[in-house]
């Protein structure tokens, strides 16, 4: 008998092993993002609307329609006014998906989009995880739920959109140009021809080239690339828009004749530029004006105001050593000054969270810092100076607190039960306060283009060529 339960304790043994190799603390963290995950579905189901793949309906059902002989640009989804509106190239693209049956193809583009949000949100959390000692796929895991649960991800998926896509392909650009301006950190002797182009970022630029070809207002970042002379990404991304637009033409010469000679200037077939979900400038100056458009000389006006603001800010948080914030903010000024800007192309309000809740972290840890530099533990203070009573613990609440705010904003999307539409009901049906919250989703990119910090040294992007201004470290003497 003895010696049985000797031989089950042996077999017991490497369970036990096993068992205590496990770190608790990764327990606890897959527990929390299990509780994360459950709570972001919950709020789709709070504050989402009933979807069912409207948009890749229209896109498979032009798909198809292509592909049995007939005209791209002359197909009408039944029951609607609405056809296919995007370049050539993006029916290429998307030509496949005639061969499936719509749902799947819904399916195939929604789990592509949530995988292409977590690459982006990996390569945006990579160099906070690694500042504050957290494991990758922790942030990453967390962060997805909480992602797609917001406005512009969940119609996205739901519409079957592609802008996860698209913004997965601009931020490629951002990785690109990190590991460019570092690449001796990443190309290894042993790598193959492959690794070592990838890695060395020399391809920074294809992304923001395709997916200008696939819908035109990404080319503002190629405006930004040459503003801040980054001309080598600059030039890859035009030759890549060039490339792919010209093959379309030899491709498919009479669709990209009739889309560049006159679909692409027929701005009705995207829709009326006071429709709620329209939470661009031309969108809300047509609420407020109570208006079907909007003003067109005022909207131009301030829409050169915006652009030269969003530019000028992503080029000094450039030149601080911002990547991210600059991308971000060009981003955001596309969304405000494109004349439709839909509630899922607002994809940019991601990095923006992401910047802002960093911004906090960042400026909390500096705090902590100094605060043990200016005696605030009992020590006495720097030249007889003491910092507040509340320093460090509230340092860097108003970040913290926005991040948070737009978090929430984006989440529970205030537009919804205040949509309205001319001319059957104006959109001041419900006071000052319902043409508020309409509005709500635009005022808030207006408000981050102008005031959405950037974090001097996070993430500088600069290879071979100066800065537009230098980068400062330490206390100018």
């Amino acid at each position: 008998m003895p010696t049985t339960v000797g031989r089950r304790v042996d077999r017991l043994t490497p369970v036990r092993r096993i068992a205590r190799r496990i770190d608790r603390r990764t327990v606890v963290r897959i527990g929390v993002v299990a509780v994360v995950t459950y709570a972001a579905w919950l709020a789709v189901g709070a504050f989402g609307r009933p979807y069912n793949f409207f948009d890749m309906k229209i896109y498979h059902g032009a798909a198809v329609w292509w592909a049995s002989g007939r005209d791209l640009y002359e197909f009408v989804a039944p029951d609607t006014t609405l056809g296919f509106t995007y370049p050539p190239f993006a029916g290429l693209a998307m030509l496949p998906m005639a061969h499936l049956p719509v749902g799947l193809a819904g399916l195939v583009n929604a789990v592509a989009s949530v995988a292409a949000l977590a690459v982006v949100l990996a390569g945006l959390l990579h160099p906070i995880a690694n500042r504050l000692g957290y494991p990758l796929w922790f942030p990453v895991a967390l962060a997805t739920p909480l992602a797609a649960a917001l406005e512009p991800s969940r119609e996205t998926l739901g519409y079957g959109q592609v802008n996860l896509l698209l913004f997965a392909l601009v931020m490629a650009d951002l990785v690109g140009l990190r590991w460019r301006s570092r690449r001796a950190a990443h190309v290894v002797a042993t790598d193959g021809p492959l690794l070592r182009f990838v890695h060395s970022g020399a391809w920074a630029g294809v992304g923001i080239g395709l997916a200008t070809a696939v819908k035109l207002t990404p080319a503002l970042f190629i405006v930004y690339l040459m503003i801040t002379r980054q001309w080598r990404a600059a030039i890859t991304a035009v030759g890549t828009l060039a490339t792919v637009t010209i093959g379309s033409f030899a491709i498919v010469g009479p669709e990209s004749r009739a889309y560049f000679g006159g679909v692409l200037w027929q701005t009705e077939r995207v829709g009326a530029a006071d429709m709620t979900p329209n939470q661009s400038l031309a969108g809300l100056l047509a609420r407020l004006f109570d208006s079907i458009e909007a003003p067109g000389l005022l909207w131009f006006t301030f829409a050169i105001l915006v652009l030269a603001l969003g530019l000028s800010r992503a080029a000094n948080a450039r030149a601080d050593g911002d990547e991210l914030t600059a991308f971000t903010l060009v981003g955001l000024t596309t969304s405000v000054v494109s004349p439709i800007s839909w509630t899922h192309h607002l994809v940019w309000v991601i990095p923006a969270i992401v910047v802002l809740a960093d911004a906090a972290v960042r400026r909390r840890e500096a705090s902590r810092g100094l605060a043990a530099r200016t005696g605030l533990g009992g020590l006495p203070g720097v030249n007889g100076l003491r910092p507040p009573i509340w320093y460090p613990a509230l340092t860097g609440l108003r970040h913290g607190a926005a991040a948070v705010a737009l978090y929430l904003l984006f989440l529970v999307s205030p537009i919804w039960p205040y949509e309205h539409q001319l001319p059957e009901v104006s959109h001041y049906q419900d006071g000052l306060f319902g043409a508020l919250m309409e509005n709500s989703l635009a005022v808030a990119l207006i408000v981050l283009v102008a005031a959405l910090p950037w974090r001097p040294g996070a993430e500088p992007a600069f290879y071979g060529e100066r800065p537009a201004r230098p980068v400062t470290s330490g206390v100018r003497r």
